[in-house]
């Protein structure tokens, strides 16, 4: 049967972000309206990974002219194949709209969130279909594999990972080529390669992401890390909360066990290397790699002292290779291109691109990929159109509970593991939540402080009962009842539990009380000693808000929006607020557009 040549190719994103929005209900839509037109023949429906630009979903991408649509309805559907597809016209208001200058812009490529992004990780996501193992052959997919099997030694292969300089991904940074020569050198009759797809950090989804666009790519990269530590058998420990990614890895295993390059005597080398998939049940401390190895083995997940390291005793104590999912995807690049050309890329001591999730208090949140050393600023303000229309940046949270906050006196600092370690925060797995004026620091610190005390597996004491005591300060702090000396007790506490703390996690999960602490001490200041919360959030210190007369315009708007019915007054005249009433939420100020409503 002849092939169908395709006039048109429309790329849906069906992710976990877009699949959420509607997706699923719009392709069918889709379908329906090119066979009712009968353009089924002529135009090819594929769908795809995550474009990274997740706010803007369902996103269509129509080909060959690379027009992409955002925010896309089934109700959209009709007006979409009249228009585009048989009229040739462009449908204007589904483009995306530039937050700043408010342009329309058509190409895919030319918008800001992309254009300042270099993907090599995320290079597919996107664009291929994620469940179909030629479209990842078609762009070069398991030629690096075959090149390694076919013309690189074991040493061959570990040394072009050194030279490149990649450092592990998945927070430590550990150099990645280093970490595989331990591997290699213990001598086993057995070793292993694990990926940790764990990925926990509130906010984070760059893990979840390359698996459900491009999962051979995960798989290619093991299998070239089980043959450079002489592995022939991996684990892909994946949380059971990311279905999707579950379900895409187990059909790319299938497909690449078909194509014999999963099994036995893979490119007629000799080397065998099988893969299978362990479902996590979404404890936070199986990101920790010794209690991760546990897990695999049925026990219950919890750290263990180190040494011996994994590399020399690790899964059912045999040496093993852990790395995180998007360490692994660097591997096909390097491999494929060379060590030199990947190390051209980044800064001096941290070479390659970094995936961030980039979340917050931002026009543009996704899923964005750049070189190392890009500033902060370039992050927030070009590739994410800066902050809301009168919100004043504060501080950017990095590295997710384990991480600390970056001022605005640090904007242009080069986003790399140094720079970010030099000034009190840290790379992390890749969140980065951006904050406004509007946040209180110490709720922030509260905030993630309650995540890890509730995540802790409670093997060790520090953590178990010092993040506790931390947290009840911190709780006290916010309701109004923080007292002298409690500054000095938290700094005491953090430095104990870091230095005490069994596992990475434990250790680092005082970081961001510090950080918040070093930058903005006068706001703990402000809830212990005036009472009251600078940023208005902690409602047991919220100030009163008060209407300024002169100023209220009478259009009723903050009534309307007041949720506890706390504003009266009469359309086109001033309006007031009721104290007993109101209960400090801001939603008035926030809806106000005189800014005539702030806090006493």
């Amino acid at each position: 049967m002849k092939d169908i040549i395709y006039r048109s190719h429309i790329l849906i994103c069906t992710g976990t972000g877009c699949t959420s929005s509607g997706a699923k209900k719009m392709r069918i839509a889709l379908e329906d309206e090119l066979a009712e037109r009968n353009l089924n023949k002529e135009v090819k429906i594929i769908e795809t990974g995550c474009h990274g630009f997740c706010e803007k979903g369902p996103i269509v991408v129509v080909y060959p002219e690379g027009v992409f649509y955002c925010e896309v309805k089934s109700e959209d559907i009709p007006e979409l194949v009249e228009e585009h597809l048989l009229k040739g016209r462009i449908v204007e208001r589904l483009l995306f709209k530039e937050p700043v200058t408010e342009e329309n812009i058509p190409s895919y490529h030319d918008i800001q969130f992309y254009k300042k992004q270099e993907r090599i990780v995320l290079s597919n996501c996107g664009k291929i279909d994620p469940e179909n193992i030629d479209e990842y052959i078609a762009l070069g997919g398991y030629e690096a594999v075959g090149k390694a099997l076919s013309s690189m030694s074991q040493k061959d292969v570990i040394a072009e990972v050194k030279n490149s300089g990649l450092r592990g991904r998945g927070g430590g940074g550990f150099p990645t080529g280093l970490k595989w020569q331990f591997a290699h050198e213990a001598v086993s009759n057995k070793k292993y390669v694990i990926c940790n797809a764990d990925e926990g950090d509130p906010g984070a989804f760059m893990d979840r992401s390359l698996l459900e666009g491009d999962p051979h790519r995960v798989i290619e990269g093991m299998i070239i890390a089980g043959y450079a530590i002489g592995a022939d058998e991996g684990y892909l420990y994946v949380r059971a909360e990311y279905p999707l990614a579950i379900k895409r890895l187990e059909k790319a295993i299938s497909q690449a066990e078909d194509y014999g390059l999963l099994g036995d005597d893979l490119f007629s080398s000799g080397y065998n290397f099988k893969l299978h998939i362990k479902k996590g049940a979404g404890a936070f401390v199986c990101g920790e790699e010794t209690a991760l190895m546990a897990s695999i083995e049925g026990k219950r997940g919890m750290p263990r002292p180190r040494p011996p390291y994994p590399a020399n005793s690790g899964l059912w104590g045999k040496p093993t290779n852990i790395n995180n999912v998007e360490t692994y995807g660097n591997i096909p690049y390097i491999i494929k291109n060379g060590a030199e050309e990947y190390s051209k890329i980044g800064t001096e001591n941290s070479k390659g691109t970094k995936v961030f999730a980039l979340t917050g208090k931002i026009n543009n949140t996704g899923l964005v990929e750049v070189p190392m050393g890009t500033t902060l600023r370039e992050v927030i303000y070009d590739i994410g159109g800066g902050l809301g229309e009168g919100m004043k940046y504060k501080a950017v949270q990095t590295g997710g509970p384990s991480g600390g906050c970056i001022t605005s006196e640090h904007l242009d600092l080069p986003i790399d593991y140094d720079s970010l370690l030099g000034v009190g925060a840290m790379m992390g797995s890749g969140g980065m939540v951006v904050m406004d004026d509007g946040t209180c620091m110490v709720d922030v610190a509260r905030f993630f402080l309650n995540f890890t005390q509730s995540e802790s597996c409670g093997k060790c004491t520090p953590c178990r009962e010092g993040t506790k005591r931390m947290l009840e300060i911190l709780e006290r702090i916010c309701e109004g009842e923080g007292e002298d000396g409690d500054i000095a007790l938290l700094e005491d506490l953090a430095h104990h539990i870091k230095d005490t703390a069994l596992c990475g996690l434990g250790q680092t999960a005082p970081n961001p009380v510090l950080s918040t602490l070093k930058y903005f001490r006068h706001e703990y200041e402000a809830h212990i000693f005036d009472h009251k919360c600078p940023a208005g959030v902690c409602k047991d210190l919220a100030s009163a808000y008060l209407i300024d007369k002169e100023t209220c315009v009478g259009c009723s708007i903050c009534a309307k929006a007041c949720p506890v019915d706390a504003i009266t007054g009469t359309p086109k005249e001033s309006y007031q607020i009721d104290d007993d009433i109101c209960i400090s939420c801001g939603v008035c100020a926030s809806k106000c557009p005189v800014s005539a409503i702030s806090q006493g």
